[in-house]
């Protein structure tokens, strides 16, 4: 329950600021939608319960969104058409997503590339495996807090290698 109201109160103090930062990463169009599964995960995370920076834990839960989202448009085939020189001069805001969604994408794989080898693991096994830390430190044979450790610094080699200011 008191994790509940602390994301209602994350919701209302950071809202704002997030939503503009959706807007700027992805388009007026798609930041409202992102905006509602950011609460979703975060209303669906163990971590609501203790969060000490419910700002920076909303923020990242939006980044992971944008990369996850970025991963999707890299995967779809390009479709190929004819350029029309007069129509096709300016380059559309998508076609500036999509290439700072690509940029993130390589600045992130480069960061996790990066880590060293147990705690890329750890992070592998939570975010692209979805095992909770309790599923981690059970196949590891470490410490939940030892996952947990590896967590936060994976995390922080990510935030130091991309930088996320709205």
């Amino acid at each position: 329950m008191r994790g509940d109201i602390a994301l209602d109160a994350a919701f209302r103090t950071h809202g704002g600021a997030l939503l503009r930062f959706l807007r700027g990463k992805a388009g007026a169009d798609e930041a409202p939608d992102l905006m509602q599964e950011v609460f979703t995960r975060a209303a669906g995370s163990d971590q609501r319960h203790n969060m000490a920076n419910p700002g920076g834990f909303l923020r990242r839960i939006a980044q992971n969104l944008l990369i996850d989202r970025s991963r999707r448009q890299c995967r779809r085939p390009a479709i190929l058409v004819p350029l029309q020189e007069q129509g096709d001069a300016v380059s559309l805001p998508e076609q500036e997503w999509g290439l700072e969604a690509a940029d993130l994408l390589r600045l992130y794989e480069a960061a996790v590339d990066a880590m060293p080898p147990k705690t890329r693991r750890v992070f592998l096994m939570h975010r692209v495996d979805e095992l909770s830390y309790r599923a981690i430190h059970e196949q590891l044979g470490i410490s939940i807090a030892t996952v947990e450790y590896h967590m936060m610094k994976a995390l922080r080699e990510i935030a130091k290698v991309v930088d996320f200011e709205t």
